[in-house]
């Protein structure tokens, strides 16, 4: 287990009191020659036993702090590892190039593909430069032509899903937002090749299922998916930020839930303490189920894909479990 990590979420402060403890023998023997190898494999088994703990039962509120971790793989990380040869494909040939949306051609484990999704950026600079993972219409549009190719090359697509939700600002609405989405979402419907899409942090609202629209859905652990943000459904239900954590349990938007409401397909297992612990190992993960699911999908024609992608979402809320 390793833990580079300087984002310190609030309920994991036992976890980094123990590894600030180890950080400190280890420089003790460093500087002053003395064995403490005893007492640092002592520590480690309790750091261990306490991230197991902590993370074995986390509330949906501490989930969605997961899931927005900073330090969590996000969508060009699983790009460059999982994808040679990626070609980045830019502009929706009509107003510009959104760099929200990540989008491109390469290969995955020698399949071609086509490969869309949301790029939050790791730092201010790059924050800025992709928006946050918020695409406006221009991102969608781009997402729609990328889908065309990959139905015309018989290409399959591999969404990855990371944003708080479409850019609401006066240009993107000016531009078409609400269209350029529910076109994608037809877009997804329409074409004939496996769509696997992968939640790999948030999951916001119309901006995620614009490309979630797929024949296998995927989550990360502790990822999470849902119609509105927790604020903004706060806001609305109760008119105040206070509420923010009622509106978390109330939305039923982990992965968990997801589940049991066959919403999504499967669930992702991620490393002890989340993927922002050990992001190698989950990209390994991410990249072995997508590849599972492309096993499946691939002997199928293109209208059994298409009407298994159709059914699959009409039948979502019909049959829904009590609780």
């Amino acid at each position: 287990m390793s833990n580079n990590n300087t984002f310190v979420l609030d309920f994991e402060k036992n976890i980094v009191e123990i590894e600030a403890k180890i950080e400190g023998l280890k420089l003790l023997a460093k500087d002053q020659d003395v064995d403490i190898a005893q007492e640092v494999s002592r520590l480690e088994q309790k750091l261990e036993k306490q991230v197991r703990q902590t993370y074995a039962n986390l509330t949906p509120w501490q989930k969605l702090q997961v899931s927005r971790h900073p330090q969590r793989p996000h969508c060009l990380d699983y790009v460059h590892a999982l994808i040679e040869d990626f070609t980045p494909l830019c502009g929706d040939r009509l107003f510009g190039d959104d760099e929200a949306m990540i989008g491109g051609i390469g290969r995955f484990k020698n399949i071609s593909v086509v490969v869309i999704g949301q790029e939050k950026g790791s730092d201010l600079e790059t924050r800025m430069k992709h928006n946050f993972g918020m695409a406006k219409p221009e991102g969608y549009r781009k997402a729609q032509r990328l889908m065309d190719m990959a139905d015309k090359f018989n290409m399959p697509v591999i969404a990855f899903v990371d944003t708080d939700g479409a850019f609401p600002g006066i240009d993107a609405e000016a531009r078409g937002q609400a269209e350029a989405i529910a076109s994608s979402i037809e877009k997804c419907l329409q074409i004939h090749v496996p769509i696997v899409s992968i939640v790999i942090g948030m999951g916001g609202s119309g901006g995620a299922i614009a490309i979630a629209t797929a024949n296998r859905i995927l989550m990360l652990e502790h990822s999470i998916y849902s119609v509105i943000s927790p604020e903004g459904c706060a806001s609305i239900l109760w008119r105040s930020a206070d509420k923010v954590q009622e509106a978390t349990e109330a939305l039923r938007l982990t992965a968990q839930d997801l589940r049991h409401f066959g919403v999504i397909d499967e669930i992702i297992k991620e490393p002890v303490g989340g993927a922002h612990r050990d992001p190698k190992a989950t990209i390994e993960k991410v990249g072995d189920c997508i590849l599972k699911h492309l096993k499946d999908l691939l002997p199928l024609s293109g209208d059994e894909l298409k009407k298994q992608r159709t059914a699959k979402f009409l039948a979502m809320g019909r049959n829904l479990p009590e609780n």
